[in-house]
């Protein structure tokens, strides 16, 4: 901790932590308190004021949760916010803290973080008592500030708010009626902190009815103990919606002792998804530096997110977490790096091939409605991954299923009708770059039709594949992944005369 750091109170006047060491000098620096809820407030404004960046990291919420967020703290209220999973509750609450002082006095020891010239606890009380001005003072960094709590059944009163402490009261020798042998939870030891509950519907309501008093009152009962201790705390609770957590919800007189309830959602556009996943994905400088990813499969890991909280396979009531598109993000890369240097290559693009890599990355992340659990985790990913490439296809190809009949009117009439003379196409997931574009070029007509899209070279090859998944995902060609390949043919030729045929291939025709 550095103690030459000089910070401002309520009164703009510096103060040198390091020269303020005792409850005397506190007050003659001309110290005044205030409470955690007037000092959010305070260093909000002044952000304000200043035109700062008062939630960096946080994209998306700029016209709808934060305004939220920064009316409720100037209104001094505590906070819910309420949403699906990934949608950054925790990371907003965590955020304001940097909205807190940087240092505070407290007293020295003390349990509660006791305000030199405004302490709640017994011990402080008695400590200044003994030692009047010469009571020393310590400086408490907000980062100190700042306690969470994971909400789960078997949190107990005695966590939150307290409990008797037998040993205490052994060893201090005094009765179980005296309360300083209350061992106090972690709601009282959050006193001038901000105190953040996640999951609150998980809290069990017996638990959840021991905040009332604490929010509202600001007494406290503790084994028969009943307690005036006027608590400064900041809450901010977290939660699901209450049709989705079926484990509990919030009890309705807790909720309406939280002053401000906030909806968070996902984000709106794929632009802003993929600033958060590139954000928030832990990628090697060397592996960023090696592996080369296109915009097009940036934007494919979002639509990927997108079409599954549309999917009729897909829980919608669970959501859709920004973890998938993070977690398919970094695996994306490793299924690209794996191949390059199996292959001796030192560096390498990743291709829409090294999406069955990114299947385990989506699997783990949705929870399904009962026609998804029929069909199975691997084969509902698929399907995303399938329907995803038809949404990006159709932003640089023209709708093969509308297009009107006859090759002159059909820009894909030339690819089509080379698979249509019985060729194929297998490209391999581990194959080299070299080889992987030598397989795309003999497609006739695929390149020069790609080329004539104004697509820069580096994405052509990509383009390229693009452009024949999306032909297969539209039925107007066939495609099939069959062990470590995936083969491009015509529908009819391809099981009629092709090299490859199997029962498989059959029962597809007839099917």
């Amino acid at each position: 901790m550095n103690l030459s750091v000089r910070i401002a109170f309520f009164r703009p006047m510096p103060y040198d932590i390091h020269a303020i060491r005792s409850l005397g000098q506190l007050k003659k620096s001309g110290y005044q308190p205030r409470s955690v809820k007037d000092e959010l407030r305070a260093n909000l404004l002044e952000k304000i004021k200043n035109k700062e960046t008062i939630f960096p990291g946080i994209y998306g919420f700029d016209d709808t949760v934060l305004p939220d967020v920064e009316r409720a703290i100037l209104s001094r209220h505590n906070i819910l916010l309420l949403g699906l999973r990934g949608q950054a509750k925790t990371r907003i609450a965590r955020q304001l803290v940097h909205l807190l002082d940087e240092y505070i006095p407290v007293v020295a020891g003390s349990e509660l973080n006791d305000d030199p010239l405004a302490p709640i606890s017994r011990q402080a009380q008695d400590l200044i008592h003994e030692h009047g001005d010469d009571t020393p003072i310590e400086w408490m960094h907000r980062d100190a500030r700042y306690v969470e709590k994971l909400a789960t059944p078997d949190v107990s009163i005695a966590d939150l708010v307290g409990d008797v402490d037998p040993i205490k009261a052994a060893n201090l020798r005094l009765p179980y009626s005296d309360e300083r042998v209350i061992h106090f939870g972690l709601i009282p030891r959050s006193h001038r902190c901000l105190f953040v509950i996640n999951e609150l519907p998980d809290l069990q309501a017996r638990i959840q009815v021991s905040l009332f008093n604490v929010l509202q009152e600001g007494d406290m009962q503790i084994r028969g103990f009943k307690l005036r201790l006027p608590l400064d705390v900041e809450f901010v609770f977290t939660a699901n919606p209450e049709d989705y957590t079926n484990r509990g919800s919030i009890i309705t007189p807790l909720k309406d002792r939280i002053e401000s309830q906030i909806t968070t959602h996902y984000p709106a556009t794929i632009e802003i998804g993929r600033k958060i996943t590139e954000q928030e994905a832990r990628i090697p400088e060397e592996q960023r530096k090696r592996v080369n990813i296109p915009t097009i499969l940036k934007d494919l890991i979002e639509e990927i997110a997108f079409v599954a909280r549309d999917s009729a396979f897909v829980d919608k009531k669970s959501g859709v977490s920004a973890r998938l598109t993070i977690a398919a993000y970094e695996n994306l890369y490793s299924a690209a790096e794996r191949r390059m240097l199996r292959n001796g290559e030192k560096s390498t693009t990743a291709r829409i091939t090294d999406f069955w890599g990114v299947i385990p990355a989506l699997t783990g992340k949705i929870e399904m409605v009962y026609e998804g659990e029929q069909e199975g985790p691997h084969a509902v990913a698929m399907h995303l991954i399938g329907e995803a490439v038809k949404k990006v296809f159709l932003q640089y190809f023209p709708n093969p299923s509308k297009l009107k009949k006859g090759r002159e009117n059909d820009p894909f009439g030339t690819i089509k009708a080379w698979f249509a003379g019985g060729n194929v196409v297998d490209l391999m997931t581990d194959a080299p770059q070299k080889a992987f574009s030598t397989e795309l070029d003999k497609v006739a007509g695929l390149k020069k039709f790609v080329e004539s899209l104004s697509i820069p070279d580096n994405d052509l090859p990509v383009m390229m594949e693009l452009c024949l998944h999306g032909l297969a995902e539209f039925d107007q060609i066939s495609k099939d992944f069959i062990q470590t390949r995936l083969q491009f043919k015509d529908f009819l030729t391809g099981n009629i005369g092709g090299k490859d045929d199997d029962d498989d291939d059959l029962r597809d025709l007839f099917n």
